[in-house]
């Protein structure tokens, strides 16, 4: 009767809401692999309490690796901005590649090239703040700090949990170009939705958090020819960034972001966590490294011998295509559901990119 009744309460038991802080955020050293697709279609809006969301069905159209980069190994002007002799509030954790600037629009309006967006980000117990930017112009490395320090999240996050953000950053290009760029935008933040989300790699427990930016950029530049620089307005849509955030995964596990337009929002980008697929791997993430993997034929388990904490994997059979993907924390693959044949191994890892050929048996 006991077995009974548990069997029927066992559907109406959730998951438990969860807390997030700064531990469940990256910082030096880390590294975090997204995936992003297209899907105009994707809901976006559903959310509540012990919400079930399934992103499951996305396909991974390009990938990209997030690294935590450390300030001590940037340039000295980013170490004197943002090293451990600047002011504390501008003294940042890491810095990252970011595309939160309008750059493609801006590009199209100044005689110089502009690349390599970075943020430089501070974590504390109570917030995670972007403490300024870097951006090569023509091909050299400008820091700027923040005017107003913008905060991204206000920590601890709990379900119901909703904050506001401001941030000013003024990029004075002189004396490569005459152009100042001043972004001004405010933030405003509600964790809206808790519960489970189920994408490619797997489930996770999540809060849902929705932000609404409004920016208000503006350029002072000659952009007319007359020779006297001017203040240009640059009209930006309402963004909305919807995050969902997980336990200890150091960055968002789904971020789908909109624009608003007449009243409508129009998804421009849908990037989650992902695991290693080597046929959507940049070039230059194919360094590759050096591991003993046997027996070789192999029957119903794969062996690999590597330093490492943990080996994100991908077994490729002849045709290409991806037949299974894991973390390995063990150092043993199962392969015993593969059928006969000749299969690839990709492994990823903090040092670089596994690739081992071998035959099931």
């Amino acid at each position: 009767m006991r077995i009974l009744l548990a069997l029927l309460l066992l559907p109406t038991i959730g998951f438990s809401q969860i807390t997030v802080t700064d531990a469940d955020f990256g910082n030096t050293g880390d590294t975090v692999r997204m995936s992003a697709t297209t899907d105009l279609g994707v809901d976006y809006t559903s959310t509540g309490t012990n919400w079930n969301w399934d992103f499951s069905s996305f396909v991974a159209e390009s990938q990209t690796l997030i690294e935590f980069n450390d300030v001590s190994g940037a340039s000295t002007l980013v170490q004197i901005l943002f090293g451990g002799f600047a002011p504390s509030d501008y003294q940042a954790d890491y810095f990252a590649e970011f595309d939160d600037l309008p750059i493609d629009q801006l590009g199209q309006l100044l005689p110089v090239n502009i690349s390599n967006l970075n943020q430089f980000s501070k974590i504390t117990s109570d917030s995670v703040s972007s403490v300024g930017i870097s951006l090569d112009v023509e091909g050299n490395q400008i820091p700027f700090r923040s005017d107003i320090i913008e905060k991204r999240y206000a920590l601890p996050l709990n379900f119901g949990d909703s904050y506001n953000g401001v941030g000013l950053t003024e990029m004075d290009l002189n004396p490569i170009a005459d152009i100042i760029w001043r972004q001004n935008r405010t933030r405003s933040s509600v964790v809206d939705g808790w519960g489970t989300i189920t994408l490619p790699m797997g489930s996770f427990n999540v809060l849902r958090v929705k932000h609404t930016i409004e920016e208000n950029d503006s350029l002072y530049q000659d952009l007319l020819g007359t020779g006297n620089a001017m203040w240009f307005g640059l009209d930006l849509p309402t963004a909305n960034i919807y995050e969902w955030i997980a336990n200890g995964e150091k960055e968002v596990v789904l971020r789908i972001e909109t624009s608003e337009f007449g009243g409508f929002e129009t998804v421009t980008n849908i990037e989650y966590r992902d695991t290693f697929d080597p046929n959507l791997a940049s070039t230059d993430e194919l360094e590759f490294i050096q591991a003993e993997v046997y027996p070789n034929p192999a029957t119903n388990e794969l062996h690999v011998d590597i330093e490492t904490a943990q080996l994100n994997y991908s077994i490729i059979d002849a045709s290409g295509s991806i037949v299974k993907i894991g973390s390995l924390s063990e150092p043993v693959i199962d392969i015993s559901s593969l059928t006969s044949g000749y299969y690839i191994l990709f492994g990823q890892t903090k040092q670089g990119t596994l690739r081992v050929p071998f035959v099931k048996e």
